[in-house]
């Protein structure tokens, strides 16, 4: 036990418990720094520093430092920050226990004990990911949904169920449960955790604070219970699991003071928009926002976590709530116990970091106010999070982009009639009452067709009786609504909304009206604790009524896992060239991230996701303009359907209580049957199989050797792309559907496998050889070597001298010029606009990156997490000075680049030259800022990454 500061000291856990603490009162009673005016979440991390300092990993000098935060002028400094646990969900966690196994796998061949890779603080990966929406509108949704999860995971399954065994500190729940976040909120976190020690040679109890880190960016929905964590790439959060500290340099940390009330109509999610369109103007990017004020204390938990979610969109590294009676009452409310809630209290208590801060009593960076009363009901979209529409100028702003220019952010569709609809006949008679034709509610699954080995099963063929699609006759024109999900962690955590939902559900269908059978409807809880309550207040009958049925416990249409749409919708969407829309009650909205088919996207809240489907199309005005007739023809007004804060407020008293959440959090196993089916190898080593297209070994640590590398100048580089602004990692890292066509699809069917069995790139994370096949692969990437073309393709140049360089350039797929590049041993290089990396924490959009062989990255911008998640694997990023990109220099990519400057004596943050030859011969150079951050990122770009840094670090250990 640690203790360099004399700061521990005994309190009053409660229920009889005698507790001990590392004390910041009385760090400051020493006169280290002004603790009591710094912000809560700056204090939390201060404390980690404190307990953890042990001279080598985290020295007194980080303890000073970050006590004596200024907050006009933070230091400097990187903080070697100790969580105290990790969570994963399904995709980012697969391919993490892969790298795992495979550093087992390096350590045996090395003659070592593949044991000493063991995660050193709790591990829990819930598998959220998965679930796809094939069947909706129909009772049977939720259990067709589930067994075509468990048919196209299998493998993955397998894997996770070895590593459940092989690794202690690694706790799996199962499909069918809820998304990480919600599951976070509700269960894993615990607000404060202690762990037994020696305190003046007796057996004690040391209370710290919950912290974690996620492979998720949406991480932060925590934030909302008091709790710091945030996202990291899987790489990150491998080396955190390993024992090392998540390093980062000291924040600013933004004050956002609320006050007053929401009004009438206003959700959660309302605010939420409007505080993601504020703080992405203010440039929050990497820094830590706290809200406080006697409107933050007014606001419950689940109306924080949802703000806090969110953080990613306004681009905070977290969006945190300091703790109060409300977060005790939370913890109570969700079934926690009385032990673990009083040593939530008493525990912030003793810190004197109990309750809301009020304004002045805090030093923050920057102070801003929102007025909670001037929130106004809105959506966002159709392409940003941040894009945020007053509701009543939804239908305006619609018709304007969609004959704006498209390099003005529009869709070019001069003249357009809106007015104009296709006639689309789905075959068949409309569905009643939410079932779905041809599905007997009674009707058992074909046993002999479920025990088919086809990794993808197709809906029509396997799952008798079942019809994936709505019949009947539509209209569909441009802003029409096809999908319409209640779906993600951000808004289906929040009873709220979701019971709002449920209210207007059920004056719609009293009044008799549908939703059009072209519109994919769907309902996917963050966990089942929201099917409890709106079975229990009998609204999810009224749910069911008009399409959203149960589809599954996951993320869904959030990330992309929509499912496909009728053939013939698809058909009038490409025939027509249609901007159709999709309205989800989700946090990100990116270009075919949703559906690769659907154009516009719109962001809002689970009531106004029902309201939308009902009225069928954006391009109107829901505050003025009917959503529709009732059975009488009598037109009926979104004010008509509209509950009031008092209806929500009834329904919530009702239908929630502890014993709900302490029922359905227990046994996992045995409340999920399919999964106990799945078997699994058993060992310390995983047998990797040749055969398996879903988990490959890769390739970070063959020829895996103690000797470390050096940095030296890259020289004679080509580009393998150049990318305007707000690159996301859903355009470079490989996610959605795999086409036929593409590298990973010709990959997958030289397999044997065929085009109906492919699944999708998630569910193939563990396989590097379909993953790097599928990097800057989307369909929607635009990469400006190719103008006019839309798609993972380039030029190939060859080498930078020799008979093979070329000037004109051949066109063909970024993975293959990659790999042509590779074998003539041709460094590549990456340039792109401001903010690159926006997104999802995906670690393949930088392992992928890696795996092309693309050495450095230079942007005029980059996103935290995928800046950082590039050093981890070994990518040079470094920085365009302001006013320069690739386009102000007029590159075309037929250059050929060299980085200079370079060596083992670099600095954080030193300026490099970009040296840059024409193909004509002519030459230039260009300052370029190195976003290696700190100086542990150094050790880590040396050792060519993260992983070989801790590998190393281990055996020299042992």
């Amino acid at each position: 036990m640690n203790d360099e500061f004399k700061t521990l000291q005994k309190f009053d856990a409660g229920n009889e418990r005698e507790g001990f603490f590392h004390s910041l009162p009385e760090l400051e009673r020493q006169g280290i720094g002004r603790i009591s005016r710094l912000p809560i979440s700056i204090r939390i991390v201060l404390e980690s520093v404190l307990r953890n300092c042990d001279g080598k990993k985290v020295r007194c000098k980080d303890v000073e430092t970050l006590a004596r935060w200024d907050a006009k002028k933070p230091a400097n400094e990187e903080i070697p920050f100790v969580v105290a646990r990790i969570v994963l969900q399904d995709f980012t966690g697969v391919p993490l226990v892969v790298d795992l196994a495979a550093m087992r796998s390096a350590v045996k061949r090395l003659e070592g004990d593949p044991k000493i890779i063991e995660p050193l603080v709790p591990v829990d990966l819930v598998v959220d990911h998965s679930v796809q929406v094939d069947f909706f509108g129909s009772a049977q949704a939720l259990r067709l949904n589930l067994e075509m999860e468990f048919k196209r995971n299998r493998e993955r399954y397998q894997f996770l169920k070895w590593g459940q065994q092989a690794f202690k500190t690694f706790q799996l729940i199962p499909p069918g449960i809820g998304i990480v976040h919600q599951v976070n909120l509700e269960y894993l976190a615990k607000g404060v955790l202690s762990q037994k020690s020696e305190v003046g040679s007796q057996r004690s109890e040391i209370f710290y604070p919950d912290t974690l880190v996620g492979t998720d960016s949406h991480t932060t929905m925590i934030n909302g219970l008091g709790v710091v964590g945030w996202g990291v790439g899987g790489i990150e959060a491998e080396a955190g699991m390993l024992g090392q500290p998540v390093y980062f340099l000291t924040p600013e940390v933004v004050g956002v003071h609320l006050s007053g009330r929401l009004k009438e109509g206003v959700t959660a999610t309302d605010l939420v928009l409007h505080i993601t369109q504020m703080l992405r103007a203010q440039k929050v990017v990497g820094k830590f926002v706290e809200f406080y004020g006697e409107g933050a204390a007014s606001l419950p938990v689940p109306d924080r976590a949802t703000i806090g979610n969110m953080s990613p969109e306004y681009g905070a590294t977290i969006g945190y709530f300091p703790v109060d009676q409300e977060s005790v009452n939370y913890l109570r409310a969700t079934g926690r116990s009385d032990e673990q809630c009083a040593a939530f209290e008493n525990y912030f208590r003793a810190q004197k970091m109990f309750g809301m801060p009020r304004r002045g009593e805090i030093d923050y960076s920057v102070d801003l106010e929102l007025d909670l009363g001037q929130v106004q009901p809105g959506v966002a979209g159709p392409k940003r999070p941040q894009d945020r529409i007053n509701l009543p100028e939804l239908g305006q702003t619609f018709r304007s982009l969609l004959q704006k220019p498209v390099k003005d952010g529009g869709y070019g569709k001069e003249d357009v009639d809106l007015a104009a609809k296709h006639l689309v006949q789905l075959n068949g008679s409309a569905p009643q009452n939410g079932d779905m034709p041809g599905i007997d509610p009674g009707e058992e699954l074909n046993k002999a067709e479920m025990v088919t080995n086809r990794p993808t099963p197709d809906p029509a063929k396997d799952l008798k009786g079942a019809d994936p699609f709505r019949h009947g006759e539509s209209k569909i024109g441009h802003g029409s609504v096809l999908i319409a999900a209640i779906t993600s962690c951000t808004n289906t955590s929040n009873p709220s909304v979701m019971l709002a939902a449920g209210l207007l559900a059920k004056k719609a269908v009293e009044r008799g009206m549908r939703v059009d059978p072209a519109v994919k409807t769907s309902l996917a809880p963050g966990s089942r604790v929201v099917s409890d309550y709106l079975t229990k207040t009998g609204l999810q009958s009224y749910l069911d009524q008009l399409g959203f049925n149960l589809v599954g416990y996951g993320c869904t249409t959030c990330i992309g896992n929509s499912g496909p749409l009728h053939p013939k919708i698809e058909k009038a969407i490409h025939d027509y060239d249609l901007v159709a829309a999709s309205v989800l009650s989700g946090n990100r909205n990116f270009e075919a991230r949703v559906h690769q088919n659907i154009k516009a996207n719109f962001l809002m809240s689970p009531p106004l996701v029902v309201a939308f489907a009902l009225a069928g199309r954006i391009d109107l005005d829901l505050t003025k303009e009917p959503i529709g007739k009732d059975k009488d023809g009598k037109e009926t007004f979104l004010r008509d359907l509209w509950p009031s804060l008092k209806e929500v407020r009834d329904a919530m008293q009702s239908a929630l209580t502890p014993e709900v959440f302490r029922r359905l959090y227990r046994d996992f196993a045995n409340q999920n049957p399919k999964w106990n089916e799945i078997p699994s190898s058993t060992g310390d080593i995983y047998r990797w199989d040749e055969k398996s297209d879903y988990i490959h070994e890769p390739p970070f640590f063959k020829d895996f050797s103690m000797e470390v590398g050096k940095i030296e100048n890259i020289v004679g580089a080509r580009a393998l792309g150049i990318f305007g602004d707000s690159l996301t990692t859903d355009h470079i890292s490989p996610a959605g559907a795999i086409k036929a066509s593409s590298p990973a699809g010709q990959y997958l069917i030289s397999r044997g496998i065929k085009p109906e069995d492919f699944n999708s790139y998630g569910s193939r994370r563990g396989n590097d050889l379909v993953m790097t096949r599928g990097t800057f692969a989307n369909v929607r990437i635009m990469n400006l070597m190719v103008p006019g073309t839309e798609g993972g393709v380039t030029k190939y140049y060859g080498p930078a001298t020799g008979p093979e360089a070329s000037t004109s350039g051949e066109q063909m797929s970024i993975y293959d010029a990659a790999m042509k590049y590779q074998k003539d041993n041709v460094p590549l290089v990456i340039l792109a606009g401001h903010e690159y990396g926006t997104g999802s924490s995906r670690d393949w959009a930088a392992k992928g990156t890696r795996l092309l062989g693309v050495k450095a990255v230079i942007a005029a911008s980059f996103e935290r997490i995928h800046r950082s998640n590039l050093v981890g694997m070994g990518v040079l990023p470094l920085q365009f000075p302001e006013g320069t990109n690739a386009q102000t220099l007029n590159l075309a990519g037929s250059e050929v680049f060299s980085i200079t400057g370079l060596s083992d004596s670099i600095e954080p943050g030193k300026t490099v030259t970009l040296e840059i030859e024409q193909k004509n011969g002519e030459r230039d150079s260009v300052p370029v800022r190195l976003r290696i951050d700190t100086p542990i990122e150094i050790d880590y770009y040396r050792h060519g990454g993260i992983l070989q840094f801790v590998l190393r670090q281990l055996l020299a250990s042992k």
